[in-house]
């Protein structure tokens, strides 16, 4: 899953997106920061589920295609199947998904934005100010934070159409439009309760994409 942040945007769309955030942050003292992730989680249940279930089939399907009717042969060959799709689940996360549920992977998503949210430091801004606008790729899901200065003048459940808005694109497979489109709206929503100050400063970065910050 180490590649899918590095991939999910294109240079040009970085370029954009981190131009859209700065010109955002011209008209309002709110910090946001869109961060992608490759992943929230990495689903180990998933990967014992799922390569138990794919050796089961391909230990199955092997035993009728050479004849076989021994018990033994058939569980030495389950766990030979069990140890090779762990492998291959672990190197194309995708097979994990249909071993995910729905609930878990929104709960990973919201717990990961969170964490994202204390470690790249934006509750720790002036007037807490700081907006998340977290991505994680795997899961493609959205989870929009903002700090306890914003959450007390503006209604938490607005972030809800930010997410909406964002998610919609990236399903259409314009992601790099949709996160400006995100970045935008959440401006929109705290300009008038946080216009710029005289003094502003840029506190945080941009754009953060899994190991990599601009």
């Amino acid at each position: 899953m180490k590649n899918l942040a590095q991939t999910f945007l294109t240079q040009k769309e970085q370029d954009t997106l981190v131009q859209c955030v700065k010109g955002v942050e011209k008209q309002t003292s709110g910090e946001i920061v869109p961060v992608i992730a490759s992943a929230s989680y990495e689903y180990p249940r998933s990967t014992i589920i799922g390569a138990l279930v794919y050796g089961i089939v391909a230990a199955i399907c092997t035993a009728l295609l050479f004849n076989q009717t021994g018990m033994w042969a058939y569980l030495v060959q389950l766990l030979g199947f069990f140890f090779v799709f762990t492998r291959l689940l672990d190197a194309f996360p995708a097979m994990k998904r249909p071993f995910i549920a729905k609930d878990e992977m929104r709960e990973e998503i919201n717990e990961a934005a969170f964490t994202a949210f204390y470690q790249n430091g934006l509750h720790r801004t002036r007037d807490l100010t700081g907006i998340i606008i977290y991505v994680s790729v795997f899961e493609r899901g959205v989870q929009v934070l903002a700090d306890q200065g914003i959450n007390d003048k503006v209604d938490p459940k607005v972030w809800e159409e930010v997410v909406a808005l964002i998610t919609e694109g990236i399903k259409a497979g314009r992601p790099g439009e949709a996160l400006c489109q995100g970045v935008t709206r959440c401006g929109e929503l705290v300009s008038k309760h946080f216009p710029i100050k005289a003094d502003d400063t840029d506190e945080l970065p941009n754009l953060i994409i899994e190991g990599k910050t601009r």
